[in-house]
């Protein structure tokens, strides 16, 4: 969702930047365009970034024999993608 966020700040403030040619008196829309495809590139990074994130769980599994003579327990490290 993130990067999706950030390409549509990229857009909005690529329009305002460089495809509208308004003089507003109170506010500068190039500066407006510039500050949102600068706000776009940090939250698509940013995305990107936690999207390709590694992430480990430890999963402990109990084996317990059938004729009771002990427990046995191991444990198992995945690392999903």
């Amino acid at each position: 969702m993130s990067i999706g966020s950030g390409i549509v700040l990229i857009v909005i403030g690529a329009i305002l930047a460089f495809a509208i040619n308004i003089d507003v008196t109170w506010i500068d829309l190039d500066l407006v365009g510039g500050i949102l495809i600068g706000a776009g590139v940090i939250v698509f990074a940013l995305g990107i970034i936690f999207a390709f994130r590694k992430r480990q769980s430890v999963t402990t599994v109990r084996t317990v024999p059938g004729n009771g003579t002990g427990v046995t327990e191991s444990q198992r490290s995945t690392s999903d993608s």
